[in-house]
């Protein structure tokens, strides 16, 4: 397991964090595609052992109520949750 690449446009390293059960985590994973945007994505609650706790550390390092869906831009930007307008402003559109 690990994460999977979803081709677009770059604009920037667009990583989301999230769970395979969860509405708005599926909601931000249309937008990006929707978007055209290049992103890679991983669901947390489908990884084991080392590797969940590694990913967990990594989200806790940028949100740390380790809530889902966590966007993470250029290793800097952290947005949590469905945030529509703030993920187009983070990506230029």
């Amino acid at each position: 397991m690990g994460f999977e690449h979803v081709e677009g446009e770059n604009r920037g390293k667009i990583t989301l964090y999230a769970l395979s059960t969860c509405v708005w985590c599926k909601k931000v994973k249309k937008l990006l595609k929707d978007l055209g945007v290049e992103y890679s994505y991983i669901y947390v609650d489908l990884l084991k052992g080392d590797e969940r706790k590694r990913t967990l550390a990594v989200v806790k390092g940028h949100n740390p109520n380790t809530s889902f869906p966590t966007t993470v831009i250029n290793d800097d930007k952290c947005i949590v949750g469905y945030k529509e307008k703030e993920i187009k402003e983070a990506l230029g559109l």
